[in-house]
């Protein structure tokens, strides 16, 4: 399918003060580390985190927590969360988090003082992790005021949900939220006397859909929406075609920081974690399908392929199947493979990926699992029927059973894997966010005339900025052009150093 994209020019986005960061300055930044957190706080989060974050809810908290009155310590009762007294757990992942998160910390110090997000009303749907806490409390510090839920039912950690709440964000989001639950949270985040929001910070297009269709007058006076998946960039791009966008986008997901690094080595390290985590197995000589080959899609077979499982690829598009082909990867028709492996792994942003024949058709104890943002690429819905029978084997995973014995193991029913049942890693969320908060800061300052009602990538400058904040950590050093140099490419020193056109 083709689609359309803006090519509006972003060059004329100016440099602020506080971004002027000098190299030097930024290596000894990052070197801090906070002092406050003891070996035993640490150690204490990081063996907490992989039984309570990821195991079910303990019998004695059934209560749906719409259904409690819970009050943080300054008597707040504006959020709804698991348990508010999770909160202390949930404030030591987030101090771990900023520990790897050298670039947000860096822009928070920086900026703080400008306060380039004040007056900024800011809700966001995202998934609720301490990486995004972090981001939160950025945007809080840079003079933003943020109401927040989640954008996936299973990926909210309920500690940090219940840390953020504590802090005074009002946060609506819990682990296992039911559908109903999903769009009620999102409800109350929209929906509150006197508090009319001007961005929207959105993972998905869910919170962007919610306030077009119900709230049009509210939708009107946004004054920008910054977008980070696939799924929620296709729908903003359609409401542009359509002329229904009327305020200004950024689709984030495209940026080069977006796409090389959390696309691609996020998913590179977790599809291997949400794999083991979820069922144990062993992934040498494994035999895996893995459908779409975008930046998500070559980051998993990546890691699958490095650890001796043989791998096919599945593509609609001749450049990326191109691309999988040289990288040696069997480009395949699912149909063709599907009796025969062991995974199946979706990743492409579209819906029916895995159809019910497919399902059928698949052998005993395959997995089946989603990369992609979105719950619509595995036909879920066909398998709740009354001849199929499914079976609770620990939380995300389940048991299909068939009436000849048969079964799959489905993993997060569907739902985006990594997210659902592990975790990713935090140095390249802290890329992302740093990408976001950002955009926020670009679309909410940027003089009338700038972004006209259509969707827009991220200015290439901002793109090398966020790139440059996170080199420190690694030591690196840049090499600089001399004058003669930057004349003979027609550059300026500074950046930027590639035009829009380029593929990275």
């Amino acid at each position: 399918m083709e689609r359309t994209e803006s090519t509006q020019d972003t060059t004329a986005f100016n440099m602020p003060d506080w971004m002027q960061i000098q190299f030097a300055d930024q290596k000894r930044e990052f070197n801090k580390r906070p002092t406050k957190i003891g070996r035993r706080s640490l150690s204490r989060s990081i063996s907490q985190s992989s039984t309570d974050s990821y195991s079910s809810d303990s019998s004695d908290d059934e209560t749906s927590p719409r259904d409690k009155q819970q009050k943080n310590s300054k008597g707040s009762s504006d959020f709804c969360v698991k348990n508010i007294k999770q909160a202390e757990f949930g404030r030591r992942e987030i101090e771990i988090a900023e520990q790897e998160m050298p670039a947000l910390m860096a822009l928070r110090k920086r900026a703080q003082g400008e306060k380039p997000l004040a007056g900024a009303k800011i809700v966001g749907c995202t998934h609720i992790t301490a990486q995004t806490a972090v981001l939160i409390e950025t945007l809080g510090a840079l003079g933003a005021q943020c109401r927040w839920a989640a954008c996936n039912i299973y990926s909210t950690l309920n500690e940090v949900a219940a840390a953020l709440a504590e802090s005074g964000v009002p946060v609506f989001s819990w682990k296992g939220e039911s559908e109903d639950d999903f769009w009620w949270c999102i409800d109350r985040c929209v929906n509150v006397e006197g508090w009319q929001p001007n961005m929207i910070l959105d993972d998905g297009g869910d919170l962007t859909h919610w306030i077009y269709k119900k709230y049009p007058n509210m939708f009107k006076k946004i004054k920008g929406i910054v977008e980070e998946s696939v799924t929620g960039v296709h729908r903003l791009y359609q409401l542009s075609k359509a002329g229904k966008l009327c305020v200004p986008a950024m689709n984030v997901n495209d940026s080069v920081t977006k796409q090389k690094f959390d696309n691609l080595y996020c998913c590179r390290e977790s599809i291997l974690d949400g794999l083991k985590r979820t069922t144990d197995m062993m992934f040498g000589g494994k035999q895996v399908v893995v459908c779409g080959y975008g930046e998500v899609g070559k980051g998993c077979c990546a890691a699958l392929k490095a650890m001796g499982s043989i791998v096919y690829v599945t593509e609609i598009d001749p450049i990326c199947a191109l691309q999988a082909c040289m990288d040696g990867f069997r480009l395949v028709k699912l149909n063709e493979v599907i009796r025969q492996v062991d995974i199946v792994i979706t990743c492409t942003g579209n819906k029916n990926v895995v159809t019910r024949e497919h399902l059928d058709r698949m052998k005993n104890g395959c997995i089946v699992c989603n990369m992609g943002h979105s719950n619509t690429e595995i036909d879920v819905a066909s398998l709740r029927t009354p001849e199929l029978t499914w079976e609770r084997v620990r939380s995300q995973v389940d048991h299909v059973i068939w009436p000849d014995g048969k079964r799959i193991v489905l993993l997060a029913e569907g739902r985006l894997l990594n997210l659902s049942c592990s975790t990713v890693p935090t140095f390249v969320l802290s890329i992302t966010a740093t990408t976001q908060a950002l955009a926020l800061i670009e679309l909410y300052n940027a003089p009338e005339g700038r972004y006209k009602q259509d969707v827009y990538l991220l200015p290439k400058k901002m793109d090398e900025y966020v790139a440059s904040l996170h080199l420190p950590t690694f030591d690196a050093h840049l090499t600089e052009l001399s004058d003669e140099q930057a004349k003979y490419l027609g550059l300026n020193k500074n950046g930027p150093f590639k035009p829009n056109y380029y593929r990275y």
